[in-house]
């Protein structure tokens, strides 16, 4: 968490010294689903991708130029995520701070520029749940039974592909891919690692 932290104080602090500087707001759908296997409360067996549900994302970004129509995207995100198991009534809820660090390509399109961007992302875990009929609600971070409980630190890959007015104004579509496996026993070749995809809306303030 310390290190993540402090790449967001870096990144934010890095893009003060740029005039140009865009600072935004967005906000969205978050449509997640989680890939898993050999997981405790459920029967053995090859790798499974759950149902998707519906969470919820935004934050505040900020657009670094490092030059024309190229800039580095980044900012502070709450994202939520996680699914519906299959042949299962289990459901689990996470909520992660994320820091995304996308390399953003902006070329002129019409009234505006269109936003391509790619990258990692880095996440922290901040709260999270595992929900049934038979056995209630049970935190997914610090209270589940040990084949069962998520490590809070996840990463991987992330893109956005936007369109931004010269008014400021934003819409998007984003994904993420997880590529650590959060289990935190993963012994048994015990799986899981999170994915989503959503729609965002935002506005850019452009510096001076």
């Amino acid at each position: 968490m310390k290190k993540l932290l402090l790449s967001v104080v870096a990144l934010l602090i890095a893009s003060v010294s740029f005039g140009q500087a865009k600072w935004g707001i967005l906000a969205g759908p978050n449509f997640s689903g989680v890939t898993y296997q050999n997981l405790g409360f459920l029967p053995t067996g090859s790798k499974e991708h759950s149902s998707i549900v519906t969470n919820f994302r935004g934050g505040i970004t900020v657009d670094i130029p490092l030059a024309d129509e190229f800039s580095v995207g980044t900012g502070l995100l709450y994202a939520g995520k996680g699914g519906k198991f299959k042949n299962s009534d289990v459901k689990v809820n996470l909520s992660y701070l994320q820091v995304p660090i996308m390399f953003q390509f902006e070329p002129e399109v019409g009234n505006g520029n269109m936003v391509l961007g790619i990258g990692p992302y880095l996440a922290v875990g901040v709260g999270g749940n595992y929900k049934n009929t038979a056995v209630g609600t049970v935190g997914a971070f610090d209270d589940a039974a040990g084949n069962a409980k998520l490590k809070r630190f996840d990463a991987g890959g992330t893109f956005q592909i936007g369109y931004e007015t010269k008014m400021g104004c934003y819409i998007g579509l984003n994904g993420d891919l997880g590529m650590v496996n959060v289990i935190d026993n993963s012994s048994n070749d015990r799986k899981f690692r999170n994915a989503s995809f959503g729609v965002s809306l935002g506005y850019k303030f452009h510096g001076r």
